[in-house]
């Protein structure tokens, strides 16, 4: 059984910093690309970022790239989302995501795995 838990989330001011993590357990996930989506209230899921198994391809939304960071450690089956320059439109419930067979990185159909979510909150 594939288990995904997010950690960091939080209340944090406009311009503020997060880092969120996410542990994985149940199988070894050097061979899993790992990501991030958030979802605002009344609104749909939405891509953030991923990184490819190796750790170093990273991918990004545009309305997150240059603010936000994501990186992996296999080692410890983990992947992190620093967040910086926060906005209130980053207002959300983050999920982290696993998929062995990555396709389009963006839809939510191509990942395997879901966490439980975690809260971010930016405050203006």
């Amino acid at each position: 059984q594939v288990q995904l838990v997010e950690s960091g989330g939080g209340l944090v001011q406009a311009g503020g910093s997060l880092r969120l993590s996410c542990a994985a357990s149940g199988r070894t996930f050097s061979s899993y690309a790992m990501g991030w989506f958030r979802q605002a209230p009344g609104k749909e899921r939405e891509f953030v970022a991923a990184i490819g198994r190796s750790g170093i391809l990273t991918f990004y939304a545009d309305s997150v790239k240059g603010r936000f960071t994501i990186s992996k450690e296999n080692a410890k089956n983990t992947v992190y989302l620093q967040m910086n320059s926060l906005k209130p439109e980053d207002t959300a419930i983050y999920y982290c995501a696993v998929t062995q067979a990555p396709g389009n990185l963006m839809k939510v159909s191509s990942w395997d795995y879901w966490g439980q979510g975690t809260q971010v909150t930016v405050s203006s």
